[in-house]
């Protein structure tokens, strides 16, 4: 047996002891444990067993003890489902939450971290659910550290994937702070691409797209990712407005429309992905006056649809962005078009030259 190997058993027997007259020793090993599993996949499998006696020492009165299991743990759920599931089943989730309550900005992100890593298990989101954290992470939206709050926007996404969970989220009412986030960050950054993905799950119930639409600004933060954001963060900011159009048009149609959305649609008919496009062309036939084409001899192009809307939204400025936008639109496709037409001129003489 080599010396890694002989290193690696005497940590996982320490971790394993029933000394609790000893607890620097185990603090100790469970460092060891946090740094030999950091970036080996390996020494995760090794230290598998570690796992319900971490989870002990995450009971233990020393808050150095609880950090030290919390982050040992923490790098052994990294990319290991099985450790994911062996760790709430050892029973983290309840001593995990303790940690919400310390007053100690440092336990609280290492506590969302945790919860967020735990989180990417499907298996076990409704475990997790259920064991009451998502109020805390709602609540770390509002006050945590810049790395807590992505932490938290990541654990709340991977729970909505389960609807019981989603009811959840909204009951701890979560729409102002992940409005205050994007109002806060780039529309092309990370955790403004979860927030939004977030959001358009919310206002797939009624509560959630009333809490948008009452918040000060929350529309309009919407809106300003579709004309900012990554494409991404594009598409679920314009599944988000067709969605509360889709459930009450009449509704919601003019809050999406006062705050100017129609120039970014406009260019996602053009720029953005296959998926964002159809969704965009979705969303601008909800926002004319009648979804459905005025007559046989006025076909229900985009043009005639944007030309509907623009003929009903106030404000000269905002009409003339649209305008404009659907001009420069035109001449995008048309330049599309011809390079589209170049390229199949050059496929087919090549054809021709390689048949001679």
């Amino acid at each position: 047996m080599d010396s890694y190997s002989n290193s690696t058993t005497a940590t996982l027997r320490l971790i394993q002891s029933d000394n609790h007259d000893d607890p620097l020793s185990k603090i100790q090993a469970a460092k060891e444990i946090r740094r030999l599993t950091k970036t080996s996949q390996r020494c995760r499998r090794q230290f598998s067993d570690a796992i319900p006696s971490l989870v002990s020492m995450l009971h233990y009165p020393s808050l150095e003890a609880k950090a030290a299991a919390l982050l040992a743990l923490l790098n052994l759920a990294v990319q290991d489902e099985t450790n994911k599931i062996s760790i709430v089943d050892a029973g983290a989730l309840e001593p995990i939450l303790t940690f919400f309550q310390l007053d100690n900005l440092s336990m609280e992100e290492h506590a969302t971290a945790l919860l967020a890593t735990l989180s990417a298990s499907p298996v076990k989101r409704l475990t997790i659910g259920a064991s009451g954290a998502v109020p805390f992470l709602v609540q770390i939206l509002n006050q945590g550290t810049p790395q807590a709050k992505m932490d938290a926007v990541m654990a709340l996404t991977n729970l909505s994937s389960e609807k019981d969970n989603l009811t959840l989220i909204l009951k701890s009412q979560p729409i102002p702070y992940l409005v205050n986030i994007l109002n806060r960050s780039k529309k092309s950054s990370k955790i403004s691409e979860r927030c939004t993905a977030l959001l358009e799950s919310l206002v797939g119930f009624e509560e959630g797209r009333v809490s948008l639409t009452k918040q000060e600004g929350g529309v309009l933060a919407v809106v300003e990712v579709i004309e900012r954001g990554s494409p991404q963060n594009r598409e679920h900011a314009v599944g988000t407005l067709l969605t509360m159009c889709q459930s009450d048009r009449c509704r919601y149609r003019e809050p999406i429309l006062k705050e100017g959305v129609i120039p970014g649609l406009l260019e996602l008919t053009v720029q953005g992905t296959p998926s964002c496009q159809t969704k965009a062309h979705a969303l601008l036939r909800l926002l004319r006056e009648s979804p459905y084409p005025r007559s046989e001899h006025e076909p229900d192009t985009l043009e005639n649809i944007v030309c509907d809307i623009i003929s009903q939204i106030g404000g000269e400025e905002q009409g003339g962005n649209a305008k404009k936008m659907l001009a420069d639109m035109v001449q995008v496709s048309m330049e599309q078009s011809l390079r589209h037409l170049q390229q199949r001129a050059l496929v087919c003489t090549s054809s021709e030259v390689s048949l001679k």
